[in-house]
């Protein structure tokens, strides 16, 4: 009875491969070898999705994700915080599944697997999110880093509700998490910013076109996120990234903050691969180590911050300073070669 319940879970809820797709999204991209690479993190989020709601038990699912490459194993592990947690709210709030999950074997990927919350809050009514959010006191970085749940949420949103949420660029209610109400909205398109590369196919020029049609005053927040995808997840030349660079322009500082949001989560999961190196020098002008320690070095101790500025978003701040004053640097230096020639 049980292994029909989880199959029946499986067919009503798993979107296909299709489905997350590029082609079967409508998105305007071209196949090619880089768009493959970036279609198999979607691909691989379904098969832990898939695992997670079908499996009987954390063992039976952990020894399936063994099985995934490590270059995309951390993607799977956020599909399956995405079941675990909508078993969770399934059982009315009372399950243990995704603490489990993340308390355990999800830690390395712990970034990831905020993400999969995330992409469960979107299939789940607001009034369930209260208790989407495990306890996992003792963990790494909770709760400072559980606003990864908000930008899974967006991240959702957009790559599936494409036209409502990136077209005709809405914005959504603000929600209480963490306190901040406000800062719900400008993390969720931290998301969207993430999937603008992937429907933009990690072209740089497209996405920073797609990221440029919205408002000003949401293009910050829109870019570090892309520099987060461009970096994890890859999907474009290290030498063609110039272009992000030069189309974010002022915003600069948020493309590489999400350059080092996302090698640090490549680096605690224990594999960088060498796209996320090759990418996160020309975008931060860093090598992994020295990322890795920028990260560490800016870190706001959870409880510093407040409900407009919560301990995630004055480490992002610290984060962008850092490249604000390193740009203010470079230019002064360019001025006195200048005199001096």
């Amino acid at each position: 009875m049980a292994a029909l319940l989880g199959t029946l879970r499986r067919l009503a809820l798993t979107p296909s491969f299709a489905k997350v797709g590029f082609r079967k999204r409508g998105f305007p991209v071209a196949a090619t070898a880089s768009t493959e690479q970036l279609e198999a993190i979607p691909q691989s989020v379904v098969c832990g999705f898939e695992w997670g709601i079908e499996t009987r038990t954390l063992g039976e699912l952990e020894q399936r994700l063994r099985l995934v490459d490590v270059e995309v194993r951390g993607f799977a592990y956020e599909g399956a915080a995405m079941a675990y947690t909508i078993r969770d709210a399934m059982a009315g709030g009372r399950g243990r599944r995704a603490q489990s999950l993340l308390m355990g074997s999800g830690q390395p990927h712990i970034f990831l697997t905020y993400i999969g919350i995330g992409f469960a809050m979107s299939h789940l009514p607001r009034p369930l999110w209260r208790t989407v959010m495990p306890d996992l006191t003792g963990s790494a970085f909770y709760p400072t880093m559980s606003w990864f749940a908000v930008d899974g949420y967006g991240f959702d949103l957009a790559y599936f509700k494409t036209r409502k949420w990136v077209e005709r660029q809405r914005v959504p209610k603000p929600y209480p998490w963490d306190g901040s109400p406000n800062y719900f909205v400008r993390a969720v398109d931290f998301g969207i910013g993430r999937a603008l590369w992937f429907i933009h196919g990690g072209d740089p020029l497209e996405t920073v076109a797609a990221v440029r049609r919205f408002a000003p005053r949401r293009q910050g927040d829109l870019f570090s996120g892309v520099g987060l995808a461009a970096v994890f997840a890859g999907g474009c030349e290290a030498e063609d990234l110039g272009v992000l660079l030069a189309g974010a322009g002022e915003h600069r500082a948020e493309v590489a903050l999400g350059a080092v949001l996302a090698v640090k989560g490549r680096h605690f999961s224990g594999h960088v691969p060498e796209h996320t190196e090759a990418a996160a020098k020309v975008l931060t002008d860093l090598s992994v180590e020295q990322v890795v320690d920028l990260a560490d070095r800016t870190e706001v101790p959870y409880g510093a911050g407040t409900c407009a500025a919560p301990a995630y978003e004055q480490w992002r701040q610290r984060i962008r300073d850092h490249f604000t004053a390193a740009a203010v640097i470079r230019a002064a230096d360019g001025i006195r070669r200048l005199e001096r020639n």
